[in-house]
C-alpha cells in the first residue's frame, strides 16, 4: 500500500501547492480583487473534473494494461511539456507577459482561464487524474481492501500543501524558485506513479473492462448500480459545499486582502471536512454538527449586522465556523451515500462535477444574476436545508425526548434559513444604485434626506464608504471624507503648491491611483492637472456624473484625465513608452472594499511610482484599514528608498471620515513647512533606521513607535 499512499499524497500536495502560486501570478495582472481567486478556483475545479472524467472512462472502458500504457504516455508528455516550459520561461508554471491584462477587457474571467490553461493546464490535468485512477488500480491490485482511506490521505496531502504555503513556502522562496521546486516534485510524482503502474501491469488479469473487485469487508456502500437520485444527491451535496467555500473566500477577501493566507484558510477547512468524513464515518454525527451549524449561522448573522469593523478574529471565527459546520454536513451526508468501490470512479466524477457547478455558479452565474454577494447566505441556507431533510424522517425507535430534541433542531434550522433569507433582502431605503461586476459590488446611497446640512450621496464598495458628496448646491464642491484639506493628501498638495508658488510655477501635476467619487479633484486649482487611474468601469461612470449623484470631476476648475485599467500596469506601460508623468504629488488610494491590493504596495511598485515623480515630488499613501496595520510596510519602503515619512491622522468629524496617510518625500524638511505645522490634524514625522528602533517624532515630544520593522518584499 505504501507506493500508492506516497504517490497519492505527493500528487495531492503538488495539486494544491501550485494553486496559490498560480494565484500569485494572476493577482497583480487582473486587478488584485477577490474575483481573481474565484476564477482560478473555477479553472482548478474544471481541470479536476476533466481528470476525474478521464479516470472514470479509463477505469470502466479499458483493461488494466491498456490503462497503464495510456497513463504512462500522458506522464511522459507532461514531463516533456514541463521541461520545455522551464527552458523557455525559466519556470515550469510561469505565464508569459503577453497574458498581462490592462483591466479593460470585456471578458477578464475568460482571459484568466485561458492563461491558466496554457501555463498550467496539462500537468494539472495529469495530477487531477491520480486520486480516482490510483484508487481504482489499488482496488484491482488489493481486492477486498477499502480504497476510501486513500482518498482521506490524498486530502491530507492537499491540506498540508495549503497550510505550508503561506507560512513556509511563500516567505522562503521566490515565485520562480517555487515553480522549479514544484517541477522537481512532479518528476518524483511521475516516478511514483510509474511504480504503481508496474504493480498493476504485473497483477493484471484478462478481465473484461469495467469489472471491479469485490466489496471490502465492512464496507457499507451499496454494491448496486447507483440510481439517478443517488447521482443527483452526490452532485447537489458537493455543489452546495463548493458554493459555500468560494462564497466564504469572497466574503473574507473583500474586506481584508486578496492573497494566499485568506485563500488557503477556507480551502483548508473545506479539505479538512473531506478528511474527517472520508476517514471514518463516526467523525460525522448529526447530533453534534447540526447544533454547531445552527450556532455558526447565528455568528454569521451577527457579522452581517456588525459590518466590516467587527474584529477580524471574530469574523474569522464566525465565517470559518459556518464553513466547517456547513461542509461537514454536506460531506458527511455525501459519505453516507457513497457507493461500493466498483462505482468509485463514477462517484468521484459526480463529486467533482458538483464542485465545478459550484464554481460556475459563484464565478459566472452569480455576478450576472445577483447585484450583491447573495450566494453566500444562499449557500449557508442550503447547508441548513441539507441538515434539515434527515430530521424530517422520525426514527422507528425514537422516544418522547428524542422526538422533542429532533423537533427543536428542525425549528432552529428553519429559523436559521429564514434569518439568512431576510439577510438577502436589501431593505435599506437609502440605496439608489447597485452594480456588481468582476471588481466587486458598488452602491450609491442617499443619506440625510430632508436635512440640508447632512443631505449627501455616498459611494460604497462592498461594505466600505469610498467617498461622499454633499447634495446642497453651495456645498457640493467641498472636499469631504478622506480627502479634506487637512487630510494627508490635502496637506501634501497644499505644501507643494506653497513651494511651487515660491518658485513662480504654481501649477501642479497630481496623480491619484483610485478614483472613488473623484473627491481629490476638489483639492486642485485651475492651472493643475489631475490624472486618475481606475480599474472599475462602474466607478468611472458614477464619478463622471452618471445618475447625477457625483460632480467633483465636472465641477473642478483643474484639467482632469481618467485612465481606465489597473493602475500599476498602466503606469508601467506609460514608462515603457517613455511617458514619465512627473507628478508633484502621487496618491495611492486604491481599495477593493476595505482591502488594499497588495501588488500595489511592493518594493517594485514603489520604485515605479518614484519613476513617475518630479524631482521634488512626494508619494501620499492612504493606509486606513480596519484590519491591516500597513504603517510598518510604508516605513520599510521609506527606509528602502531613502525617503522621509510623515504620518497624518484625522478623526471622523462632520464632513470628514477617519483617515491615515503616510507622506513619503525626498526632502526631510517637506513636512516641517507651515502647511503641516499649522494644521489641526495629528502629524508625526517618522524616522526609520536600520539599527535604532523606529522613533515617533512630533513637534512636542518623541516616543518609541510600537510597530514591527520589516523589509518590503515583492509579494506577487
Amino acid at each position: 500500500m505504501a507506493r500508492y499512499a506516497f504517490t497519492l499524497f505527493l500528487s495531492a500536495f503538488l495539486l494544491f501547492g501550485v494553486q496559490p502560486l498560480a494565484g500569485r501570478y494572476a493577482l497583480p495582472w487582473f486587478g488584485g480583487t477577490p474575483a481573481v481567486w474565484t476564477a482560478c478556483m473555477l479553472f482548478f475545479q474544471g481541470a479536476l473534473l476533466a481528470g476525474y472524467a478521464y479516470a472514470h472512462a479509463s477505469a470502466t472502458r479499458l483493461p488494466p494494461r491498456r490503462q497503464v500504457q495510456l497513463h504512462l504516455g500522458l506522464l511522459v508528455l507532461a514531463v516533456g511539456a514541463l521541461g520545455a516550459r522551464t527552458l523557455m520561461m525559466g519556470s515550469p508554471v510561469a505565464p508569459g507577459p503577453e497574458w498581462r491584462s490592462t483591466g479593460t477587457e470585456a471578458l477578464l474571467t475568460g482571459r484568466l482561464l485561458a492563461m491558466l490553461a496554457v501555463s498550467l493546464g496539462f500537468p494539472f490535468f495529469v495530477l487531477s487524474t491520480t486520486a480516482p485512477l490510483l484508487q481504482s488500480w489499488f482496488s484491482r491490485a488489493r481486492p477486498g481492501v477499502s480504497p476510501y482511506r486513500l482518498y482521506a490521505l490524498s486530502n491530507a496531502g492537499s491540506l498540508l500543501a495549503l497550510l505550508s504555503y503561506p507560512f513556509l513556502i511563500e516567505p522562503a522562496l521566490s515565485r520562480s524558485a517555487q515553480g522549479r521546486v514544484w517541477g522537481v516534485g512532479f518528476l518524483i510524482f511521475a516516478a511514483g506513479c510509474a511504480t504503481c503502474a508496474w504493480d498493476v501491469w504485473k497483477r493484471a488479469e484478462a478481465t473484461p473492462p469495467g469489472q471491479a473487485p469485490e466489496q471490502a469487508p465492512g464496507e457499507t456502500g451499496d454494491s448496486r448500480r447507483p440510481d439517478p437520485w443517488h447521482s443527483l444527491a452526490w452532485l447537489g451535496l458537493s455543489a452546495c459545499a463548493s458554493v459555500l467555500l468560494l462564497a466564504t473566500t469572497n466574503q473574507l477577501s473583500r474586506d481584508v486582502a486578496a492573497g494566499p493566507f485568506l485563500w488557503v484558510l477556507p480551502l483548508g477547512i473545506y479539505l479538512l471536512t473531506f478528511i474527517l468524513t472520508f476517514e471514518r464515518e463516526a467523525f460525522y454525527r448529526r447530533a453534534v454538527w447540526v447544533p454547531l451549524l445552527i450556532v455558526s449561522v447565528g455568528g454569521v448573522l451577527r457579522a452581517f449586522f456588525e459590518g466590516p469593523h467587527w474584529p477580524l478574529s471574530f469574523q474569522l471565527l464566525a465565517y470559518g465556523g459556518a464553513l466547517l459546520a456547513g461542509c461537514m454536513v454536506c460531506h458527511g451526508e455525501l459519505y453516507r451515500l457513497r457507493p461500493a468501490p466498483r462505482h468509485l470512479s463514477a462517484f468521484y466524477l459526480l463529486v467533482s462535477a458538483g464542485g465545478v457547478l459550484g464554481g460556475v455558479f459563484v464565478g459566472l452565474v452569480a455576478p450576472h444574476v445577483f447585484n450583491t454577494y447573495s450566494e453566500y447566505p444562499l449557500a449557508l441556507a442550503a447547508s441548513c436545508v441539507v441538515a434539515l431533510v434527515p430530521l424530517l424522517s422520525p426514527s422507528p425507535h425514537e422516544g418522547v425526548l428524542g422526538r422533542l430534541g429532533r423537533m427543536a433542531r428542525v425549528f432552529l434550522l428553519a429559523s436559521a434559513v429564514m434569518g439568512l433569507g431576510v439577510s438577502l433582502l436589501d431593505i435599506r431605503r437609502e440605496v439608489r444604485v447597485t452594480v456588481r461586476n468582476f471588481f466587486g459590488v458598488v452602491q450609491v446611497l442617499e443619506l440625510g434626506v430632508g436635512d440640508p446640512e447632512r443631505h449627501l450621496f455616498s459611494l460604497k464598495h462592498g461594505t466600505t464608504t469610498h467617498g461622499f458628496q454633499l447634495a446642497e448646491p453651495s456645498r457640493r464642491s467641498r472636499p469631504t471624507a478622506y480627502f479634506t484639506a487637512d487630510s494627508g493628501l490635502g496637506l501634501a498638495i497644499a505644501e507643494q503648491r506653497r513651494l511651487h508658488e515660491a518658485s513662480g510655477s504654481p501649477a501642479l501635476r497630481i496623480g491619484v491611483l483610485g478614483l472613488g467619487v473623484g473627491t481629490s479633484a476638489a483639492l486642485a486649482q485651475a492651472a493643475d492637472t489631475v490624472r486618475f487611474y481606475e480599474i472599475n468601469p462602474a466607478v468611472i461612470s458614477l464619478a463622471q456624473g452618471e445618475g447625477g449623484y457625483f460632480s467633483y470631476l465636472r465641477d473642478t476648475p483643474a484639467r482632469v484625465e481618467v485612465v481606465r485599467g489597473d493602475a500599476r500596469i498602466s503606469l508601467e506601460q506609460e514608462l515603457e513608452r517613455g511617458e514619465a508623468r512627473g507628478f508633484d504629488v502621487l496618491a495611492l488610494d486604491v481599495f477593493s472594499s476595505d482591502a488594499i491590493p497588495m501588488h500595489l504596495l511592493t518594493r517594485e511598485a514603489v520604485a515605479l511610482y518614484r519613476a513617475h515623480l518630479a524631482p521634488r515630488g512626494v508619494l501620499a499613501l492612504h493606509i486606513s484599514s480596519s484590519h491591516l496595520d500597513l504603517l510598518p510596510v510604508t516605513l520599510a519602503h521609506a527606509r528602502d528608498s531613502g525617503m522621509h515619512a510623515t504620518l497624518v491622522i484625522n478623526k471622523s468629524q462632520g464632513d470628514r471620515l477617519r483617515s491615515a496617510w503616510v507622506i513619503l518625500a525626498p526632502d526631510a524638511g517637506f513636512s516641517q513647512g507651515p502647511t503641516f505645522t499649522g494644521t489641526a490634524a495629528r502629524v508625526y514625522r517618522l524616522e526609520a533606521r536600520d539599527e535604532a528602533p523606529l522613533i515617533l517624532w512630533t513637534d512636542e515630544h518623541h516616543s518609541v513607535l510600537p510597530v514591527l520593522r520589516r523589509e518590503p518584499r515583492e509579494r506577487e
